[in-house]
């Protein structure tokens, strides 16, 4: 069993930047793909971030590619997402999810039935 924890968000003003953090409890975290989704109100829950469990490949939603970078610490078992250039639409619930299938192309990093793990979620709001 893994417990995901994300922290980092906030409200933060159109242009600005926050660090999203998720820490995962296990000690298999390292075999695992990660992933980050959000969920607007009144919206499905859409893909935003994706990361191969040795971190060498990364896959992003178009809305979020050159402003958004996902990255990972095995050693802390750790995933980040780093979100420059915030706009209001990337107003959200962010959450991280982890994957136990050796997931290796990006279309099944957007898919959320292929996550065995998700964390509570954390705000992000983004004023105009």
């Amino acid at each position: 069993q893994v417990q995901l924890v994300e922290s980092g968000g906030g409200l933060v003003q159109a242009g600005g930047s926050l660090r999203l953090s998720c820490a995962a409890s296990g000690r298999t975290f390292s075999s695992y793909a990660m992933g980050w989704f959000r969920q607007a109100p009144g919206k499905e829950r859409e893909f935003v971030a994706g990361i191969n469990w040795s971190g060498l490949s990364t896959y992003y939603a178009d809305s979020v590619k050159g402003r958004f970078t996902i990255s990972r610490d095995n050693a802390k078992n750790t995933v980040y997402l780093q979100m420059n250039s915030l706009k209001p639409e990337d107003t959200a619930v962010y959450y991280c999810a982890a994957s136990k299938s050796p997931l290796g192309v990006e279309v099944q990093f957007q898919r959320g039935y292929l996550y065995d793990y998700w964390g509570q979620g954390t705000q992000v709001t983004v004023s105009s």
